[in-house]
């Protein structure tokens, strides 16, 4: 070891190898190694003050001794064993645990939450009535109306039915008959077989009639068999994508199995917690977010991983013991992919503040996988790499004393690329990016209709196309008022005038209370139902003394739509914040992570006006649901910080060694090429949302694909290094790097 000696600091450049003896407090004779390392060690006061903290290090290095060690390292992996041999039958039974229907979606201050609660007086809230509908174009005949009324007499004996069958109806063309049968299943596994049992007994001897089932019971019984089955079919497709790309990354046949298996055990641990918090902490999950922990897991937890190994790589030509350079992998590497982790924990808790009790629910849900994946890849993989060897790498093994191929690859010559004129790359990348974004003009943010929410038509849609033909078009699904019994008649009396009602029932009374139900001329999940109900509210809400409460499918859509609007304007901006501050904590700067988040904002806008282009013109879809913007800015944002903090993180190390100009392109030359395949591996697990027959999967998947496309290939590689570049030793203000006295030796910059 020499020293180099400055008017106000003291450098010390080492052999290879002696810095991990030094930082660990050891010494002895210096190891031979195949050629010098002269990176540079901040002293005291230079670059990151707290480094040579060994109080605040002694636990974290205890910790990596832990995991690295040459005996503990069997015992981590023991007890990842046992962990899942103790949790893992809890985790098939997330799905049974997920609530579907459209009201566990809602907030607990909406109106239609408020009429839902008190329905218990008069009905069960589970009621999804199924909509029999027979059709004879010529006109039907009286047997088909006596068949009608036999088969209407054998949905009354049916278990879930329990007698609530209206009487058959003819519809005023003739052409029809409509049977409203009562089903007490709710948004039950059990509704499937009940709608089959209905639609074979009502086709059963139809004599040329043409029978459809639909209704909410039918509605619900095609949503439950698209998402029966949603985490064992995303886990297959996401597996597969991401073994096949860990397979061209690593070009070994078997290092991406340690990976992989890492990924499942986490998800495996995550769903089995997820699952004893819905039992015991009232946590609500659907198969949306239960769909969404797949991929976010396993995609996540990949990318850790691929971070991980990237950097142990890296130490394993530095060092002859496998131990020791994951140990140094670990030490520089970690802190990275924790502050990653964490800070996707911090943004999906962020939608704690929802109102909409899916996104409130998404929130936890996605930051127990997060967590649970980080925790795994920062234990569980480094003591399997550590336990299998260098071997593992086969056939392309870092040897010990190797060259370092990201000093001469793709990336270090981008960046060298990039370095020449740094301001003119920005520049036309940032207008680029922001072209990308007019695709947002004129494309409709909104809520679709159920046949707009599927790709391709479901049998429920199609009956409801039937029933509109010849009966009012909200038949089976009408609007539900509750008021004082006092003011019934007055209820009632303002509903059956609201133009867009057909008709209202007499009113049931019950302790006080009256309840009413309202068929529309408008299909119940159109926008004009959703006008229809702010009349209604407007009218039967201005009847002194009713405290009338208006609810129903539409209203419940409604509201959900309303609550998913106020937490987009809400929740972005909170997330933002979030970020911000942990960027500025991480980076010990101000400059740095405000032009990391107008990144971060430019490549979203841009993400989503490029997919709103090909939902319009390539796939054909009518918009996209209120919720989706949100949804595709909480996973880039949140996920695509990890590709922030990894590069900055890497180049604020070099910056301190070499300034902030080498630093930034020693940064992208080490971390281009691990954040490219992070990026792919990302975007295809959540490109497998795409495989589901539901528009708002299709759209987030996509649009989530595609941005972190956008991010880790052209935002965190060309645009970032570029902004880097040209605002130089300033991005770090009002940090020590900032300081024109703290410029390295060597370029100052």
């Amino acid at each position: 070891m020499r020293y180099i000696v400055f008017p106000k600091h003291t450098i010390r450049i080492f052999q290879e190898g002696e810095e991990d003896d030094v930082a660990r407090g050891t010494t002895g004779a210096p190891r031979k190694a195949p050629g010098q390392d002269t990176r540079i060690s901040p002293a005291p006061g230079f670059g990151d003050p707290g480094a040579d903290r060994k109080p605040a290090r002694s636990g974290v290095s205890r910790l990596i001794a832990f995991v690295c060690g040459r005996r503990t390292k069997y015992l981590v992996v023991v007890f990842w064993i046992l962990v899942v041999a103790a949790l893992g039958g809890l985790a098939g039974k997330l799905q049974g645990a997920e609530k579907n229907d459209a009201s566990s979606y809602l907030p607990a201050s909406a109106e239609s939450t408020q009429e839902l609660n008190e329905q218990n007086l008069f009905q069960s809230k589970n009621l999804n009535p199924a909509l029999v509908v027979y059709v004879r174009d010529s006109g039907v005949t009286a047997a088909d109306l006596q068949k009608a009324d036999a088969d209407a007499r054998y949905f009354a004996t049916l278990p879930a039915v329990n007698g609530r069958v209206a009487a058959p109806v003819v519809s005023k063309d003739h052409k029809a008959i409509q049977t409203v049968v009562g089903a007490n299943l709710g948004y039950n596994s059990d509704i499937g077989g009940f709608v089959t049992n209905v639609t074979n007994a009502a086709s059963e001897d139809s004599a040329g009639l043409r029978v459809y089932v639909g209704g909410p019971a039918a509605s619900a019984a095609d949503q439950i068999k698209i998402f029966k089955g949603i985490d064992t079919t995303l886990l297959y497709a996401t597996l597969a994508v991401v073994i096949v790309l860990l397979l061209l990354t690593y070009r070994s046949p078997v290092l991406w199995l340690l990976p992989i298996l890492s990924a499942g055990v986490a998800l495996t641990v995550a769903q089995a917690v997820i699952y004893l918090l819905t039992q015991h902490a009232n946590l609500t999950v659907n198969g949306q977010s239960g769909g969404i922990l797949v991929v976010l897991v396993i995609g996540a937890s990949t990318d850790y991983a691929l971070l991980l190994i990237a950097r142990y790589r890296e130490e394993l030509r530095r060092h002859a013991d496998r131990h020791q350079a994951m140990a140094v992998a670990l030490r520089r590497a970690g802190p990275a992919i924790i502050a990653s982790g964490l800070t996707v924990v911090a943004g999906m808790l962020c939608l704690l503040a929802a109102e909409s009790s899916d996104i409130s629910g998404l929130g936890p849900v996605a930051a127990i996988g997060i967590g649970v994946g980080l925790i795994a890849m920062i234990t569980l993989l480094p003591a399997l790499l550590v336990v299998f060897g260098r071997w593992v790498f086969w056939p392309i093994r870092p040897g010990y004393g190797s060259a370092e191929p990201t000093s001469r690859g793709v990336w270090s010559r981008v960046g060298q690329a990039i370095g020449r004129r740094p301001r003119t790359v920005w520049v036309v990348t940032a207008i680029l990016l922001g072209i990308g974004a007019l695709g947002l003009v004129g494309f409709k943010f909104g809520p679709l209709t159920v046949a707009q929410s599927f790709r391709g038509t479901q049998p429920s849609i199609t009956a409801q196309n039937v029933v509109a033909e010849h009966f009012p078009a909200g038949s089976g699904e009408p609007v539900d008022v509750i008021a004082n019994a006092g003011s019934a008649g007055e209820v009632r009396a303002a509903l059956a005038a609201t133009h867009g009602v057909a008709s209202v029932t007499p009113p049931a009374i019950k302790d006080g209370r009256a309840f009413l139900q309202a068929t529309t001329t408008v299909p119940p999940d159109s926008q004009a139902a959703y006008t229809l109900v702010d009349k209604v509210r407007t009218e039967v809400h201005a009847i002194p003394g009713a405290d009338a409460k208006v609810g129903g499918g539409t209203a419940i859509n409604k509201d959900v739509q309303s609550a998913a609007a106020h937490d987009r304007d809400l929740l972005i901006p909170l997330i933002l914040g979030v970020v911000f501050l942990i960027l500025g904590v991480l980076l010990r700067a101000i400059v740095a992570p405000l032009v990391l988040i107008a990144t971060v904002v430019l490549s979203f806008a841009s993400a989503l006006g490029i997919s709103a282009l090909f939902f319009k013109h390539v796939f054909g879809f009518a918009g996209a649901d209120t919720g989706m913007p949100l949804f595709v800015f909480v996973f880039l944002v949140a996920l695509g910080i990890d590709y922030n903090i990894f590069l900055m993180t890497r180049v604020r190390e070099e910056s301190i060694r070499s300034g902030t100009r080498r630093g930034a392109l020693t940064g992208l030359a080490a971390t281009g090429g691990v954040i490219t395949s992070a990026g792919l591996v990302l975007a295809g697990t959540f490109a497998m949302l795409s495989t589901l027959p539901l528009v708002e999967f299709t759209e987030i998947g996509f649009a989530v694909a595609l941005g972190v496309l956008l991010d880790t290939i052209i935002v965190r590689s060309v645009l970032v290094t570029a902004l880097t570049l040209d605002i130089g030793r300033h991005i770090w203000w009002p940090s020590r790097l900032a300081n024109p006295e703290s410029r390295a030796v060597t370029d100052g910059t």
